[in-house]
């Protein structure tokens, strides 16, 4: 089967990307040096094409109380048009089909951006609990570009000086129509940005204009040292249908507080996490990867996500250890045939450029 491309498939050619099977789509690895990326993006500002995510539009006089129920986290919480909310969509044993941002685009409208790799399968869940008069419709003719770091959002309104007056006061989570682009102050970097949905016919005039003001283009590769540094989840890796979100640090989005029913409530309840998140940082010379094993004596864990720290310069990693262990305690990773000190620490590590680690100063 051949390869799903993005409106800005050509464009990244252009710059010579490194492009890289990814969940089914040819995306851009790198445009030559994931560091120089991933700097760019945490000193000044760097974008990257994220259209292989799907954008589904729910609308219809029941489609509050049909994501009330679908979701952990409570989309009354919504309560003001242009809001946002970041939630796991569970199967009935409390496992997780996929982590999500939803917004409030009016009353009984919203937009669920979902990933990439899940996305069918989203789509098949979500109309098979969609009551009558609830309507599913997957916006595959919006094209998606996150523009991150400290200079984003003034690189966005030098770009498209016409968004500027109706995004400049957008607060954290919450997002706006301007013309035609819609405008989300969310990210996936830990540093403030932009992400942007547009018609995918304007997709490369976009591009072409953000590179003229001075983003650099990033790839997967620095998107996901930025999102470890940022302690944030990656589907498929730090979490899947056979993880729960209190085994993997996400218990803050699970509404217990309302009385509401949503799927997954009553397994969550009924049975203890397994397992708790954890950051590591690694104390030793080498380099944690997800799948070494990890050891305590409260219990064995696994290391979900792991990556050396092109901020901190040090291994970190993401990992569900024995619900014991304590942050601040030391625990041992197997690295290839060797068993290397660790300490167990909170997550996240880096947020807005600064280290929260004050042992291990942030670089640029």
């Amino acid at each position: 089967m051949s390869l799903q491309r993005t409106p800005l498939y050509e464009a990244h050619r252009a710059l010579r990307a490194k492009l890289v099977d990814f969940g089914g789509w040819e995306m851009p690895l790198h445009y030559g040096s994931q560091i120089s990326e991933h700097q760019a993006v945490r000193a000044r500002a760097g974008m990257f094409d994220v259209s292989h995510m799907l954008a589904v539009d729910v609308h219809g006089g029941q489609a509050e109380s049909f994501l009330q129920g679908l979701l952990a986290n409570n989309v009354g919480r919504l309560r003001e048009d242009g809001r946002a909310l970041y939630s796991c969509m569970l199967n009935e044993a409390g496992g997780i089909l996929d982590d999500l941002i939803v917004y409030r685009l009016g009353a009984n409208r919203y937009r669920v951006v979902v990933n990439a790799a899940t996305a069918l399968k989203d789509q098949d869940w979500m109309k098979s609990h969609a009551p009558a008069g609830v309507t599913l419709e997957p916006r595959r003719d919006l094209a998606m570009v996150a523009v991150q770091g400290p200079e984003a959002r003034e690189k966005v309104w030098q770009a498209f000086p016409r968004t500027r007056s109706a995004s400049e006061g957008l607060a954290t989570f919450s997002c706006v129509l301007a013309g035609n682009v819609f405008i989300a102050r969310t990210g996936y970097t830990g540093e403030d940005g932009f992400e942007l949905m547009l018609p995918a016919d304007g997709a490369v005039s976009a591009w072409e204009a953000l590179l003229e003001a001075g983003v650099a283009p990033a790839g997967l590769a620095a998107r996901d040292t930025l999102r470890l540094e940022a302690g944030m989840n990656l589907y498929g890796e730090d979490m899947d249908e056979n993880v729960t979100p209190p085994e993997c640090g996400l218990e803050w989005t699970v509404d217990f507080a309302s009385p509401r029913e949503f799927i997954g409530r009553s397994a969550l309840l009924a049975s203890p996490p397994r397992s708790r998140m954890s950051g590591l940082v690694l104390l030793e010379r080498g380099v944690l990867r997800a799948h070494q094993d990890v050891r305590s004596p409260q219990g064995t864990g696994v290391v979900t996500s792991g990556t050396f720290s092109p901020t901190l310069q040090v291994s970190i990693a993401l990992a569900r250890v024995a619900p014991g262990v304590a942050c601040g305690q030391s625990v041992e990773v197997q690295v290839r045939d060797r068993w290397l000190a660790a300490r167990a620490v909170e997550s996240p590590f880096v947020r807005r450029g600064r280290s929260l680690l004050p042992e291990f100063p942030a670089t640029q």
